[in-house]
């Protein structure tokens, strides 16, 4: 008997260690990048479209052209609450010792520097579309902006969401690398694919999940429950977008929708953010929302 347990003890030993081998953080060889020349007046532009200050500037911080990434922005989800790193240039509290490759790394296999998991709360579930030279060129732009010694601050997770060896098992299940419009009909709704799909991570909220948190790509941009608990974000595909080209590039720019009502919660942040791009790539965004499938609206969203 004796014998017996510590085979079984053995077999299940050597079963985790290969669970943990197998799901162990992914890094990129370096080589991926090698070449690219940094476009900083592009990375501010991806810096808008990916809506990092949206998560990553401290909680009502003023609005500005040079944000101050010190995080501390806290985000509810079912799973605790997670709260935005400093990725302010500061060497010791944000990403100041950083290079290209870590930055490609967190975004495309949610990967830290030290080689540890990034939970899920940063989309780079989406971020992972990105092409290496945008990536490049955002890592210049994030640069650029101003250091804040402002040291981050722990989530607040219960067991067993606080440990993080587990998102590897997550990743395996969730982290896919194929576009969900895989044929877009023409070439502004493949910009708009890439501008929605992998820089504007619109399905992270528009998207509901499943148990596990995992996106219902099945279901993708059918609306979700607010991860804060409160309301509901609407379903976003031709099945209930029914606005005109004109009211969707107003509602993008100013922020009002064709009922003149204003923008509100954290979408004000993203029309802020959408503002600020040129007016083609807000028109390939809407190319891309009439290409994707339709998807009938829930019980609860005709309500």
């Amino acid at each position: 008997m004796r014998r017996l347990l510590l085979a079984g003890a053995a077999v299940l030993a050597l079963g985790a260690s290969a669970l943990l081998w197998s799901t162990a953080p992914e890094r990129a060889d370096p080589a991926v990048l090698e070449g690219i020349a940094p476009d900083p007046e592009r990375g501010a532009q991806l810096f808008l479209a990916a809506g990092c200050a949206s998560c990553h500037a401290a909680p009502d911080a003023p609005p500005g052209t040079r944000p101050v990434l010190a995080g501390g922005r806290r985000l509810a989800s079912p799973f605790g609450t997670f709260v935005a790193p400093n990725i302010s240039p500061d060497p010791q509290a944000g990403i100041g010792t950083w290079q290209p490759i870590d930055l490609f790394n967190a975004l495309k296999y949610g990967t830290s520097p030290e080689g540890r998991h990034y939970y899920p709360a940063f989309p780079y579930t989406s971020y992972r579309h990105m092409s290496p030279a945008d990536v490049v060129s955002l890592f210049a732009y994030l640069r650029s902006l101003p250091p804040d010694p402002t040291p981050n601050r722990p989530h607040e997770l219960p067991f067993p969401f606080s440990v993080r060896a587990g998102l590897g098992l997550w990743k395996a299940l969730f982290l896919r690398g194929g576009w969900v419009l895989r044929d877009p009909p023409d070439a502004a709704a493949e910009r708009g694919r890439y501008l929605v799909e992998a820089l504007g991570h619109c399905g992270e909220c528009h998207t509901p999940r499943n148990a596990l948190g995992g996106l219902r790509r099945r279901l993708w941009l059918a609306g979700a429950e607010n991860p804060a608990g409160a309301g509901w974000v609407p379903n976003i595909t031709p099945a209930r977008l029914h606005w005109s080209e004109a009211d969707l590039l107003g509602y993008f720019t100013t922020g009002f929708t064709p009922d003149y009502d204003t923008v509100g919660g954290s979408m004000a942040e993203v029309v802020e953010n959408l503002s600020r791009l040129p007016e083609d790539e807000l028109r390939a965004i809407i190319a891309y929302l009439r290409a994707v499938p339709a998807v009938a609206p829930t019980k609860r969203q005709k309500e």
